[in-house]
């Protein structure tokens, strides 16, 4: 395609957009048949881990960090009435059970311990060694029950010509075989913490004019996730509270919504391409977050072009940095574990198309 100026990037970009999200929507929808079917049998042979369900509109429990990348959370059950509590006792405990002389490393940022005693209702299988070390439930315990269940379910559902699990990963990770590409997806087990906030996270801080209170309080109620994926820590998501923030972007009649898109098309495209890129999608709706945030008005988000050049500097900045804050636990770098080479020919290419803005697209 031939280069064309930032101006005329809604000729340029849009329909590229447009046949991007046609082709996730068909991937979307052969993933999440194929999700549900291996989770409906994963729960048949283990009571904790819940059935992925089917939907024809938006499946919550799927988020495409890339074409080829998706995250899938698989909800658990019997876990009820969560508690924050403060940590007043150290772990001495590896994760085979046995005692260490010193004591596991606090969580930081995104990252906290849970104990069964923290839920008013746990099913006893909670309790159980498999998955439970001293009172903890252990995310590399639930993680190891559940890698056998996915490699049980994958046979026993006859996928194994579609489905294969991938091997040498901390996370559980299987590849599908769709009718366009091969996707991979991270599996990973959640606790659904309803109608609570979590304490880490600080949001929104004093005298900040985007979201307005209303939608804030609407935000909160939707709780928060601990999503199983490192070895003693649970990790915060926030999903719900995300695509709630997602949906109500551009209810003033701008485009910030279409901004993401085209800046997610040029990551995908020129800036970061690959099947496991260092940057994903997750990371372009955190810079959208926070642009948001700076540039709280309606007139800021009326031209496309203006409003993508806002966001890209602030890409290029955390890039070049190394360091974008989780919009909700503003302690938490999610760029912390990024690969540095990787990230400094992201800011190059950012560089240079802040630099010139126009845009080749293969």
């Amino acid at each position: 395609m031939k280069s064309q100026p930032v101006g005329s990037l809604e000729d340029a970009l849009l329909s590229k957009v447009d046949l991007r999200h046609q082709q996730i929507s068909q991937t979307v929808d052969e993933v999440q048949r194929v999700v549900h079917r291996l989770t409906t049998e994963i729960s048949h042979q283990d009571v904790r881990f819940q059935a992925v369900p089917y939907s024809d509109t938006y499946n919550v429990n799927i988020k495409v960090l890339a074409p080829s990348q998706f995250l899938i959370t698989v909800p658990l059950r019997g876990l009820a009435g969560y508690r924050e509590v403060r940590e007043q006792r150290w772990r001495y405990y590896t994760l085979q059970g046995t005692r260490l002389p010193c004591p596991l490393r606090d969580p930081e940022g995104l990252q906290q311990w849970l104990a069964t005693e923290q839920f008013t209702k746990s099913m006893w299988q909670w309790h159980e060694t498999d998955v439970n070390i001293e009172g903890d439930i252990v995310p590399a315990k639930v993680l190891q029950v559940f890698r056998k269940l996915v490699d049980n379910a994958i046979r026993t559902c006859h996928l194994s010509g579609k489905v294969s699990l991938l091997a040498n990963r901390s996370a559980v990770w299987v590849a599908v075989e769709t009718s366009t590409c091969q996707v991979e997806l991270e599996l990973v087990p959640m606790v659904e913490i309803s109608n609570t906030w979590s304490e880490k996270a600080q949001w929104p801080p004093c005298l900040k004019r985007w979201p307005n209170p209303k939608k804030v309080e609407c935000i909160k109620s939707f709780g928060f996730n601990l999503l199983a994926s490192s070895s003693y820590h649970w990790q915060l998501g926030f999903q719900q509270a995300e695509r709630v923030l997602l949906q109500q972007l551009d209810e003033d009649g701008g485009c910030r919504r279409r901004c993401l898109q085209v800046m997610r098309q040029l990551k995908e495209d020129v800036w970061c391409p690959g099947k496991r890129p260092v940057l994903t999608s997750y990371h372009l709706q955190t810079v959208l977050f926070w642009t948001c945030e700076k540039y709280p008005h309606p007139k800021d988000w009326q031209v496309l072009s203006t409003g993508l050049l806002r966001l890209v500097r602030k890409l290029h900045k955390c890039v070049s940095q190394r360091f974008l804050k989780h919009y909700f636990v503003r302690k938490s770098n999610l760029l912390r574990s990024a690969n540095a080479s990787q990230l400094d020919l992201v800011a190059q290419k950012l560089a240079f198309f802040l630099k010139n803005p126009q845009v080749s697209l293969p």
